[in-house]
């Protein structure tokens, strides 16, 4: 097996240091060229071409499911190809038309495009640019952490519902018949309508690119199966004269991409603004994971900024020279790496075959079926669905599944854009939740066991007479200040016995802000009132500074503290039983 001793391909390892003299790490110019061997010419060039047997279908197809022409699914995936490979973190990566993508570019653009193919390609340019602008500024700024805003069970209820979103919009293309509707369950009722009017030959042809396709993954054959579906799909088409009986994507425009920004307007910019902060959003959660599993897997060290800012530069290109938002893509990357890519050059060979096809035969797809385009989407679409992950979720947390599954529920029912706003929204509110009612617990001591338990969870325990111990497991701020100090009062009065001290093991404790620190005031004085002391064990050095500045030295002095809860219980006993 060829490999290295720690498992990881020949030339993925992780860089050596950049030697004096050279050019620093994060000078934005092809990275990768600095650490380039000769000898892994040969192994690009092989997945290079390779690649380019997927690009070309899989970057029309996605076209065409975000209502476009097909051939800026090509210009989508030249141009965005070379300028990350200049300006890229990860060696390896491969950034084009994604398929998660394409329903949101169709939301965005196809409502203000009035019906305008010139119009719509135009629209898709600018949302790219501004996308990609959006992603710069972040970069800039610093904001790669927000794209953890999304939690992986809202993002497999989001992706599973775009799939059904895209599968609604292509299986009637893949049946040859028109079927329309607001929502995908108003297609997918339309498409049952229509059944009887079905295409045969468009039937025949996208049921069997699906068949080869699923085989060929089934066979574990990574590389081939969707250009042998496409370009067997066309060659039959051509001998049959199937292009009279059904729709086929006809021949592509001549040349290179060119810039096609022409005829947008400052209302537009405005109109597809959100929806662009929308996309970038998306894009960078998904493309920024998988950069940093290839990082993690095969070597190498990327910045979530950097990588924030060369997808960014990427999407700004495609916009300018007739794409539509591109992202990093979790089925071209293990392509790439399944034919051997040691680096961007293999993006590189591709993007340069791709634009040398267009140059040279684009009249080839005369005789592509839109069918066959269709297959191809829905193929890839089905993988966002993972299984899998949807029922580990299922078994592991109701909470989490309720949450992915309103998810789902968003994209599906309200529109795949509104559906962003419904999964930040419920990400959010997550959060709140947790840190709103974080886990607390009252402690007591085990016979025979070290240290101070949940009671909760050891009701066996026994209380310490004349103290109460608790536990607060998050920071304190304005939403859950009032929560710790209810529940130390409920402790109190729950009590059978009379309570000198409440201790709080304060170890989880990490910040707190003015409104919570009146919250604890508040409580200090009511526990005064009955002469019991609040004390804190185990509570940070930076924490002790931050009750400093805010000016409670007075009420909470050094007798207030304790390194760990035992020293307090210790303490507060010898205080008490000083015999």
């Amino acid at each position: 097996m060829d490999g290295t001793a720690d498992g990881q391909p020949p030339g993925l390892r992780t860089p050596r240091r950049t030697p004096r003299g050279r050019l620093p790490g994060w000078v934005p110019l092809a990275p990768w060229l600095r650490h380039y061997e000769a000898k892994w010419l040969r192994d690009d060039a092989v997945a290079g071409a390779a690649l380019f047997g997927l690009l070309i279908p899989a970057g029309m197809a996605y076209a065409q499911a975000a209502g476009l022409p097909p051939v800026m699914g090509l210009y989508a995936t030249v141009v965005p190809m070379i300028v990350y490979a200049i300006v890229g973190p990860s060696r390896v990566l491969v950034l084009g038309p994604d398929s998660a993508l394409a329903p949101l570019i169709a939301a965005a653009v196809l409502p203000l495009s009035a019906g305008s193919p010139v119009r719509a390609v135009a629209l898709a340019g600018l949302l790219a640019v501004l996308m990609g602008a959006i992603m710069i500024a972040g970069a800039v700024l610093r904001l790669g952490i927000v794209t953890q805003l999304l939690s992986r069970p809202i993002r497999l209820g989001y992706l599973s519902g775009l799939a059904v979103v895209v599968v609604s919009s292509q299986v009637p293309l893949l049946l040859g018949v028109r079927a329309d509707g607001e929502t995908p369950w108003q297609r997918f009722a339309a498409t049952a309508g229509a059944v009887g009017g079905l295409n045969p030959a468009a039937l025949g042809v996208g049921a069997g690119c699906l068949a080869i396709i699923w085989g060929s993954q089934a066979l574990g054959w990574r590389l081939g199966g969707v250009f042998i579906a496409v370009a067997l799909s066309t060659l039959v088409t051509w001998a049959a004269g199937l292009d009279q009986r059904m729709a086929v994507t006809g021949a592509l425009p001549t040349g290179v991409p060119t810039p096609s920004l022409g005829g947008v307007t400052a209302a537009d910019v405005g109109a597809l603004l959100a929806p662009a902060a929308g996309i970038a959003l998306m894009t960078f959660a998904d493309s920024g994971v998988l950069s940093k599993s290839l990082a993690a897997k095969y070597g190498g060290d990327v910045s979530g900024n950097r990588e924030l800012a060369a997808i960014g530069l990427s999407n700004v290109a495609a916009g300018i020279f007739g794409g539509f938002p591109v992202s990093a893509s979790g089925s071209r990357t293990p392509v790439a790496l399944g034919a051997g890519a040691r680096s961007q050059l293999a993006g590189v060979v591709a993007a340069v075959l791709v634009a040398a096809f267009m140059l040279l035969a684009p009249s080839v797809t005369a005789y592509l079926p839109t069918a066959a385009l269709a297959a191809v989407v829905i193929a890839a679409v089905l993988g966002l669905i993972d299984v899998k992950a949807i029922l580990r979720l299922g078994r592991m947390s109701t909470t989490e599944t309720v949450l992915m599954a309103a998810a789902f529920a968003g994209v599906t029912t309200v529109g795949v854009l509104p559906g962003i706003l419904v999964a930040i929204g419920l990400a959010l509110l997550e959060f709140i939740r947790r840190a709103f009612t974080p886990y607390r617990a009252e402690l007591g001591h085990l016979e025979e066991v070290p240290g101070y338990h949940d009671l909760s969870r050891h009701p066996e325990g026994e209380r310490i007479p004349g103290l109460i111990l608790a536990r607060f497991d998050a920071p304190l701020f304005f939403a859950n200040g009032s929560v710790l100090t209810a529940y130390l009062r409920s402790l109190v009065e729950a009590a059978d016995r009379p309570v000198t001290h409440v201790v709080l093991a304060a170890e989880p404790i990490t910040g707190i802000d003015t409104t919570a620190l009146d919250d604890l005031i508040e409580l200090d004085e009511w526990l005064a009132e009955r002469g019991i002391q609040l004390v804190f064990a185990e509570l940070k050095g930076p924490m002790k500074d931050r009750l400093v500045r805010f000016g409670t030295r007075a009420r909470f002095g050094v007798d207030h503290f304790y390194p760990t809860v035992g020293a307090a219980v210790r303490a507060l006993r010898a205080d008490r039983d000083p015999g």
